[in-house]
């Protein structure tokens, strides 16, 4: 028995199996409102053989979006295009749920896509004012963010709520919060961008208080039955920045907000920080969150092969295991695990000539000659 597969309880949502598609930007939003290219992107991934399906960082304002492509859902048309797209990938993805990573960029935004170097946009390019926890810029020649006060605080924490409210009209099963990667959040929570002396700077405490409370507000303006879980970055990767031990800590006191799992992630607050990159390199702060505080994780980061996540799981490291660029680079995955494993995995109907028992059992025959 495949233990990849097994079904799973996050919050109120049952998955089918233990496999997610990690929320991989796309940039190819119109002013934040989805497009086909959108439709097509998440329809095949409905039926992937994923349990859950995230939708990539979405931004809860306008200037939140890392780029002029990003996803949005900030106002009635972004709803609109978003839900146009879910609808249409809900009828192709029989038991797999959607979920939706909702973001502010912070002082990472007002950038080129990624394609053409990703590089801060130039005022004659429609540049937009970005923002932070403190008036720090990312990196050499990056914007020089604006210092938010509470009552611009107080605004995100309403647009938050909001793109989360919008969110549960469009039918998603999972509201993530992002406060990893070095995105807004992650900058209140970081030394390396948090240089405030008010009640949000300082101290571990005060820096994690404006990402609490933007949990705690979207997690009580939503039904219970939609999970709210959240990403994190559980190091900088740099000396004295955020690290493990601050992460287990934020993570124990959202506890208390009901959350139905910390996708444990690293890096992205400054630019040119050193990874030590390999296989399943981000695997032991999944495996040192869920141990310290109980909370059900999600492992993340160059899981590969079915037997590398079948392993994690099995071994109860992590409790889910999200893929990203093995999806785009074969969004069948999902089946091609169930196969490996001995497992199933749903399929359409129209593929049953390739994916049904008689089909199975002939190909079977041919390979025993």
């Amino acid at each position: 028995m495949s233990h990849l597969f097994d079904s799973v309880l996050i919050g109120n949502i049952e998955l089918a199996n233990r496999i997610a598609v990690a929320p991989m930007c796309q940039y190819s939003a119109d002013d934040g409102s989805a497009t086909d290219w959108h439709l097509q992107h998440l329809s095949q991934l409905a039926y992937s053989g994923a349990g859950l399906v995230m939708v990539e960082a979405t931004a809860v304002e306008r200037r939140g979006r890392i780029t002029h492509g990003d996803l949005g859902l900030y106002n009635d048309d972004n709803e609109a295009a978003l839900k146009r797209v879910i609808d249409a990938a809900r009828r192709l993805g029989g038991p797999t749920r959607f979920g939706i990573q909702i973001a502010h960029a912070g002082r990472k935004a007002s950038t080129h896509v990624p394609w053409v170097g990703g590089a801060s946009l130039k005022p004659e390019e429609d540049a937009w004012q970005t923002v932070s926890a403190s008036a720090v810029a990312f990196g050499e020649n990056w914007h020089v963010p604006h210092a938010l006060s509470e009552q611009d605080l107080e605004r995100i924490i309403v647009a938050f709520v909001q793109a989360a409210q919008r969110a549960v009209r469009i039918g998603f099963d999972v509201i993530e919060i992002h406060s990893a990667h070095g995105y807004l959040l992650h900058q209140f929570l970081s030394p390396i961008s948090n240089r405030r002396e008010d009640q949000f700077g300082g101290s571990p405490a005060n820096r994690m208080r404006f990402p609490l409370q933007v949990i705690e507000a979207v997690r009580a303006a939503v039904p219970k039955q939609v999970a709210v879980a959240l990403r994190v970055s559980a190091t900088d990767w740099i000396e004295g920045g955020w690290d493990l031990a601050q992460t287990v800590e934020y993570v124990r006191a959202a506890k208390k907000f009901d959350l139905a799992y910390v996708c444990a992630s690293s890096g992205g607050i400054r630019a040119n920080v050193s990874v030590p990159v390999k296989p399943g390199y981000q695997l032991p702060f999944a495996r040192e969150i869920k141990a310290a505080t109980g909370v059900t994780t999600r492992a993340v980061g160059l899981i590969t092969s079915p037997q590398q996540a079948e392993e994690i799981i099995a071994s109860g490291q992590a409790d889910l295991i999200a893929l990203a660029r093995a999806f785009l680079d074969n969004p069948r995955w999902g089946w091609h695990a169930a196969d490996a494993l001995g497992a199933k995995a749903h399929f359409p109907s129209p593929y049953f000539q390739v994916r049904g028992e008689t089909w199975r059992g002939f190909r079977d025959q041919i390979a025993k000659g």
